[in-house]
């Protein structure tokens, strides 16, 4: 089987090139959009074929070479947020051949004269627009992709909401193609556009209150019942659970969901698990990953270590609450993968019991984190200390 992914743009067929024309008309089958479909001349290819809604089973189907010589059609360049992606994942590079377009991101980039390395690319096709939230900064400049004719005004409503209104947000249309069309406006503005259902936005980004990506966001930025863990212990915690590419993290007895909120943030392709028993908690947490843009954290409401059976094995684990529990530090310890790490935070005496028998049976470091803050007294002012943290932290070892 020959499967060949072809980038494609709103110029259609004029705008491909010799070889990417060769794979259409050479194809036994060619798959893409409705859209797309109908950019392509009546001797392109054999059976044409509309994605299907939901895509997975097509994609099953010509991962596994069930459907002979195809050739797929995909939005610019198919390895920047689009398909060729998820065949070759799902296939494997040496079965899928792409040739790509120019993508909308580097036609955008150059409508608007901004260096490509310069700028934030941010999907939000099939997820929420407030994926936007974590590179909402002064002076950033960002190219979001969206979908469907309202897709610039959820865009400019997060934005809004968000304290961003002022922000300079350009929709560009039908990008590379006879009906290519540029709106500059502001986002406080464009709240209520309609354009074209084929439009990206770029924003370069102007008000605040601005939140950074390295941890340690205000405590104010997380609706919470007080069962949180402080700015500073936050910190502290997410650089010693260190997340890395791709990695997982189970969140145990996750509260309101600081610490996986914030794992998330650091590092854009890390995935996170938060388990926490209190289905009011469990809302909230759901509720906090939406507002500071990682819709993408899972929510699992349920008592460890019982809740932990069916997960994913973790490359770390925050243990937050429940840390007395008995066999909880034992299963979590059991499922981390190799050189994953471990870091569990008590304020506890019982706790500090708790992480100091973890450590001599593990290894690790204890650290005693103490925070205090100015405050007034009387018509003085002096330290108000926060309760001492004990840290334990630790790396499984082959």
């Amino acid at each position: 089987m020959t499967l060949t992914v072809v980038g494609i743009g709103a110029d259609g067929w004029t705008g491909l090139g010799d070889d990417a024309r060769r794979a259409l008309v050479t194809a036994a089958m060619v798959v893409g959009s409705e859209r797309q479909l109908d950019l392509l001349p009546a001797e392109a290819g054999g059976t044409r074929r509309a994605w299907p809604s939901p895509m997975e089973p097509l994609v099953d189907e010509l991962a596994a070479a069930a459907a002979g010589d195809v050739a797929v059609l995909a939005s610019g360049d198919p390895m920047l947020h689009g398909v060729g992606a998820t065949l070759v994942r799902r296939a494997g590079a040496g079965r899928v051949n792409v040739i790509p377009h120019p993508s909308a991101f580097a036609l955008a980039c150059a409508r608007l004269g901004w260096a490509q390395a310069d700028v934030e690319l941010v999907s939000a096709v099939g997820r929420p627009p407030e994926v936007v939230v974590p590179v909402l900064q002064p002076s950033r400049r960002i190219v979001a992709y969206v979908t469907g004719a309202d897709g610039a005004a959820r865009l400019a409503r997060v934005l809004c909401d968000r304290g961003f209104g002022a922000s300079a947000f350009t929709v560009l249309e039908q990008l590379g193609g006879p009906q290519e069309r540029r709106v500059d406006t502001t986002a406080r503005q464009a709240i209520d556009h309609t354009g074209d259902p084929l439009h990206l936005v770029a924003v370069e980004v102007a008000g605040g209150p601005p939140h950074a990506r390295t941890p340690g966001l205000a405590d104010d930025a997380f609706a919470s019942d007080g069962q949180l863990t402080k700015r500073h212990v936050r910190a502290i915690t997410v650089a010693a659970l260190a997340p890395l590419p791709h990695e997982l993290l189970w969140d145990v007895g996750a509260g309101n969901g600081s610490i996986s909120v914030e794992w998330l943030r650091a590092e854009r392709t890390a995935r996170a698990v938060a388990i926490e028993p209190r289905e009011d908690r469990a809302t909230r947490i759901t509720d906090n990953a939406l507002a500071l843009g990682v819709p993408e954290l899972r929510v699992v409401c349920g008592s460890a270590p019982e809740a932990l059976e069916e997960l994913a094995t973790p490359d770390a684990i925050f243990v937050g609450g429940g840390i007395t529990t008995p066999g909880l530090l034992a299963a979590c310890w059991a499922a981390l993968a190799t050189g994953g790490r471990l870091v569990a935070n008590t304020v506890t005496l019982e706790g500090q019991q708790a992480v100091v028998t973890a450590r001599q049976r593990h290894g690790g470091a204890l650290t005693r984190i103490d925070v205090a803050h100015a405050d007034r007294i009387g018509g003085f002012t002096g330290w108000r200390a926060q309760m001492t943290v004990v840290q334990w932290s630790a790396t499984k070892e082959p």
